[in-house]
């Protein structure tokens, strides 16, 4: 039984050819926080204490992708809220200095966003998130010519989630679709999308009905339980799982004949790197990788290289995140 009842084409965004082509405009909608990130040298001791660093940075999956979309040549817009704080209108500044024009819905009585971000020795993370803010975008704070002219609307799935916020997201879906741009997922993070089951969590997606869906290997195979990896085909008709050190998948469904279902599979390798901090890679991962695929679109490649050329781009970009020093938020 497939996953989702319908299947459709990829709605492939057509940029002008003109000079502004080669830098297509990218809307992204959701989080933007405070990230407390706390990385010790060796591992904790319970009851005493240990070296190590604590840092606050600009977080949130959806303004990390925002920042690398700018900082690589995009025309970079995120939709957020925060709160009337000293943090919400430092996240502001951070970003619009990386190029991006911010529409920050401002909310009373709420603070800014923060998440806790622990990494081990190894570079993995655990979080604690207090989305604060960033969880009351709601439909009506949206305005239709945000979206004119985009070349896409990316979402993480947390933009999907919780209430207002997801109304929000879905919301935009259909604003960029009226814009006629085509709408990007990233999956995220498998725990709160599937938090209410994995039904709960694929009626989601059928209603997102995204052009494009972005997964980490981890998290396919939460979502999909026993069933391929390519099933993720069912949700979109081009899925981009990602690998790490081991690059990227791509999946495509051939829309010539929906009913024949045939698939598409290639792999694009990358440079292996071992980070010590993983954190927002996989945002930047995504922002390449939009940027490379639709600069190939405006100069006229053909669909499947410019989907490798989104992923080489993707991993590069991903690879200049995690060699980049972070930067400590400014506050005062």
């Amino acid at each position: 039984m497939p996953l989702l009842p319908r299947r459709r084409r990829l709605r492939t965004p057509r940029p002008r050819r003109s000079a502004a082509a080669a830098k297509p405009r990218v809307v992204v909608l959701g989080d933007v926080v405070l990230d407390v990130v706390i990385a010790p040298d060796r591992a904790l001791e319970h009851g005493s204490d240990v070296t190590g660093q604590v840092r606050i940075r600009q977080g949130g999956s959806a303004a990390t992708a925002a920042r690398w979309l700018g900082r690589i040549g995009a025309r970079s817009s995120l939709i957020c809220a925060i709160g009337r704080d000293p943090a919400g209108r430092a996240l502001v500044a951070a970003l619009a200095s990386d190029g991006v024009k911010v529409h920050a819905v401002r909310v009373a009585g709420e603070r800014t966003g923060r998440i806790g971000v622990f990494v081990d020795v190894s570079g993995q993370r655990s979080f604690i998130t207090e989305r604060g803010a960033a969880l009351k975008l709601r439909p009506a704070d949206l305005k239709p010519q945000w979206f004119a002219g985009a070349a896409a609307l990316h979402l993480p799935a947390y933009s999907l989630l919780d209430r207002p916020l997801g109304d929000a997201g879905l919301a935009a879906i259909e604003l960029a679709r009226a814009a006629g741009a085509p709408v990007t997922v990233d999956l995220a993070s498998a725990a709160p999308l599937l938090a209410q089951g994995r039904d709960a969590a694929l009626e989601l997606l059928r209603r997102a009905a995204p052009d494009l869906v972005f997964a980490t290997a981890d998290e396919a195979r939460a979502l999909l339980g026993a069933r391929r990896e390519l099933d993720l085909l069912e949700l979109a008709p081009v899925a981009v799982v990602k690998r790490g050190r081991e690059g990227a998948t791509i999946l495509v469904r051939d829309g010539r004949d929906p009913e024949a279902g045939d698939r598409l599979r290639f792999e694009v390798a990358t440079t292996p790197l071992q980070p010590t901090d993983t954190t927002g890679a996989g945002d930047a991962f995504d922002a390449g990788f939009l940027v490379g695929w639709l600069e190939a679109l405006g100069r006229g490649l053909a669909p499947a290289a410019a989907l490798q050329r989104g992923a080489v781009l993707g991993n590069r970009t991903a690879l200049r995140h995690l060699s980049t020093p972070p930067v400590e938020l400014p506050l005062g």
